[in-house]
């Protein structure tokens, strides 16, 4: 489909945990995909605390014996076939997502253009600089460095507000089948993993099968 344009296709839905070494991968490549084929995107962070942990009551991976180890293996496989470097190490104990799910969903609720760069500038800053997005303070520069009002977004959190988004986009993201990061949905077809972002783009392509 060279040369196409954004359409009125549905959009590329991409889920994500912004302490998910894959997440973050899968946010570096989404949009050009998803262009390529004449497809927006919309994205939704969610909590693997709450999708793997409590909803499927199993363990994070990163302590689960066997897949935990492959996954770090896979992970820097792919880093270095693309050239990425973590600035952080994968044995590194995660940091608290919350923070900076609540300020992303709030921005998604109160000042969408600024979502999604906000949310790339904390997924650089985590994974390629090692910052420590965990801190709320953290979070609150890296979204004043996009624009959006330091003071407003604070209150959001100090009230409760940016946490019931969040609450409520990791439910509707449970609503529709996402249990993992990354999670793509497009045309009403899932695909998960990282991987999968290969057969996304045949789908893409052809229009489904």
């Amino acid at each position: 489909m060279g040369g196409s344009t954004i359409s009125d296709q549905h959009p590329v839905e991409f889920y994500f945990d912004f302490i998910s070494p894959f997440g973050f991968l899968a946010s570096l490549r989404v949009d050009d995909l998803a262009a390529k084929y004449g497809r927006e995107t919309t994205w939704t962070s969610m909590l693997l605390g709450v999708s793997v942990m409590k909803v499927m009551g199993l363990k994070a991976i990163p302590k689960t014996p066997l897949k935990g180890p492959y996954m770090r293996l896979d992970a820097q496989r792919y880093c270095r076939r693309h050239g990425i470097r973590f600035g952080r190490q994968l044995t590194d104990p995660p940091a608290n997502p919350l923070a900076a799910g609540r300020t992303f969903h709030w921005l998604t609720e109160h000042d969408p253009t600024r979502a999604k760069p906000v949310a790339k500038a904390i997924l650089a800053a985590y994974w390629l600089e090692g910052r420590a997005i965990g801190e709320l303070d953290t979070v609150l520069d890296l979204a004043a460095g996009q624009g959006v009002d330091r003071a407003a977004l604070a209150e959001a959190h100090a009230s409760g507000a940016a946490s019931a988004l969040l609450n409520a986009g990791v439910e509707a993201s449970l609503a529709k089948g996402v249990f993992g990061s990354p999670y793509f949905i497009v045309d009403g077809e899932p695909f998960f993993g990282l991987e999968k972002m290969e057969l996304l783009e045949d789908w893409l392509r052809e229009g489904g099968w």
